[in-house]
């Protein structure tokens, strides 16, 4: 790297001339970046198809360079004439030399995406935009093109099982469809032959499993609570009986701001009410989570059909047998609710 070095400074050098060549290439290895941040580092994003002059006011007014020129004369040597988009890592005392190959390389430092608790396709849409260069729009885009999908074996309903919930590195700049595509490969690394099989034996495809798991990651946060949620759902699953899940009722709606689901809503008429559907709702009613998905295929093998909030409001349930037992739990979080006041 150092001979690199060298040999790039006595290019300049030869260029510019015996007299002055080299103390004029010093100058492209003293420190010419001043970055304001108590880790001593910013990050530059840099969109398609930015033009150097474009890119030339962006890199004046979001990182403090102290001899533009310099930079400028450096960029024409080193012929950096082409931008390429990508998120870069400015360090405080950067010089030229340093910032202008790795801008002409590309060399660019990837992103840690994270996301979790998503309820909608337009939530996760915006969470990755917020991430990443592709737009909300073009992601949403995606989530709801039915012949994009083919290619995954999902279609609108189900797009959003092929997000798992982790932290995965990815470059800023990485395309809507490139994103898609590493999300498969996760996806199908998550999905090992032992999953599948548990799944076979239940039985429900992956989809179902995946929708099946936001039910239950929407119905308890207790993960001791899963597998047994998990396991009541299943058992109305095989009995033919409707969910009667309120979570599903409640995203059919499209209103998260209801808390105690009403005769009038389970009336409405949506594929996600599962008051009046039997089955699965076509797709998740939300990004099901890691410990959500193994609840399902790890399911607790009980004789539950019946759940209900308990009174003291911790986020655990009552579980039932039979209709007598549920009415009694029933009874009691509802007195609970209207001492509340709760609607």
């Amino acid at each position: 790297m150092k001979r690199k070095k060298l040999i790039i400074i006595f290019s300049i050098a030869f260029a510019l001339g015996a007299v002055g060549g080299g103390v004029i290439a010093a100058l492209f290895l003293l420190p010419n970046v001043t970055v304001q941040s108590e880790k001593g580092e910013e990050f530059l994003l840099v969109y398609e198809n930015t033009d150097m002059e474009e890119f030339i006011t962006q890199i004046s007014e979001d990182v403090q360079i102290k001899n533009i020129s310099t930079f400028k004369l450096t960029s024409k040597l080193l012929k950096f004439n082409s931008v390429r988009s990508g998120r870069y890592r400015i360090t405080d005392g950067m010089n030229n030399l340093d910032l202008v190959r790795m801008l002409r390389n590309g060399n660019q430092t990837p992103v840690k995406l994270t996301f979790n608790n998503i309820r909608t396709k337009e939530q996760l849409a915006g969470r990755l935009s917020r991430q990443l260069m592709p737009d909300s729009v073009t992601i949403l885009n995606l989530l709801n093109d039915t012949a994009f999908l083919e290619q995954y074996g999902l279609n609108p309903y189900t797009s959003v099982s092929l997000f798992l919930p982790d932290t995965y590195e990815v470059f800023w700049n990485i395309s809507a469809e490139k994103l898609f595509e590493r999300m498969n490969k996760e996806y199908q690394r998550f999905w090992t032959k032992e999953r599948k099989q548990k799944a076979a034996a239940i039985p429900l495809t992956q989809e179902e499993v995946s929708t099946l798991a936001s039910i239950v990651d929407a119905e308890t946060n207790t993960k001791a609570e899963k597998p047994i949620v998990a396991g009541l759902y299943i058992n109305r699953l095989r009995k033919n009986m409707p969910l009667q899940a309120d979570p599903t009722v409640i995203f059919g709606l499209g209103d998260f701001s209801i808390r105690r689901v009403l005769s009038v809503h389970t009336r409405s008429d949506s594929p996600y009410n599962t008051y009046k559907n039997t089955g699965l709702p076509p797709g998740p009613i939300r990004i099901p989570s890691i410990a959500g998905l193994d609840a399902v295929l790890n399911y607790d093998k009980n004789d539950y059909i019946y759940m209900c909030a308990k009174e003291t409001f911790n986020g655990e349930h009552n579980f039932a047998t039979s209709w007598a037992e549920h009415q009694k739990n029933a009874a009691k979080y509802q007195r609970a609710l209207n001492e509340r006041g709760i609607k």
